[in-house]
């Protein structure tokens, strides 16, 4: 976590300068950028002792946001969709499966209105619908995912570096909880992932 941290910090250091932001009340601005959906998963398990993993992806994430207040806004986010490859030890890659997670979060942001750099807070609700799983080697033939609904949490800083844009950073935590249905079995599975996003924004 530390290894992405770093250069996201380095970033927005590097874009600092003396202009300031502007959100304020009725404001709409858009973010984009990369973001990386890191797994923390566990589930049933599947032969012995193992469990399903799930590996990373990283895709194009977009965020729209409306504030409401000149401290409180309301967020949506959106991405092109997540491809993990899941496996366990004793079988190797078991399925892929792609998935989008859209969220609406409640946000809070800390500083004033025309702050050049605003840290922000955000609360939430996640739906994971996944889609196009595909069965992978010779004991899985057939594999289906329940989409999931949970709550969701962010942590975010914007800094201001040209009128109207700013540079962003933000980690999300989605619980994401499914049941993996396949020809050997369903299998209970936890995925809740932390998702890093590092991109730019701009304001209108």
């Amino acid at each position: 976590m530390k290894a992405l941290l770093l250069p996201a910090a380095a970033l927005v250091s590097a874009l600092c300068s003396p202009m300031v932001l502007a959100h304020n009340a009725g404001d709409f601005f858009v973010r984009g950028g990369l973001a990386t959906v890191m797994p923390n998963e566990s589930s049933d398990y599947v032969t012995g002792s193992d469990e399903l993993e799930i590996n990373n992806d990283t895709q194009v994430g977009v965020t729209f946001t409306y504030m409401l207040t000149e401290q409180f806004g309301v967020e949506l986010l959106a991405a092109t969709p997540f491809t993990h490859t899941v496996s366990t030890k004793s079988l190797g890659d078991v399925a892929e499966v792609s998935h989008l997670p859209p969220s609406v979060m409640a946000q809070y942001y800390f500083g004033k209105a025309n702050s050049q750099v605003r840290p922000y807070v955000g609360a939430g609700l996640n739906y994971t619908v996944f889609f196009d799983e595909k069965a992978k080697g010779t004991v899985v033939t057939d594999v289906d995912l329940d989409n999931s609904f949970g709550l969701a949490a962010q942590v975010g800083v914007d800094v201001n570096f040209a009128e109207n844009w700013f540079a962003n950073a933000s980690l999300w935590y989605m619980d994401i909880n499914t049941d993996v249905h396949t020809n050997a079995g369903t299998f209970d599975t936890d995925i809740d992932p932390i998702t890093f996003m590092a991109g730019v924004g701009y304001t209108f």
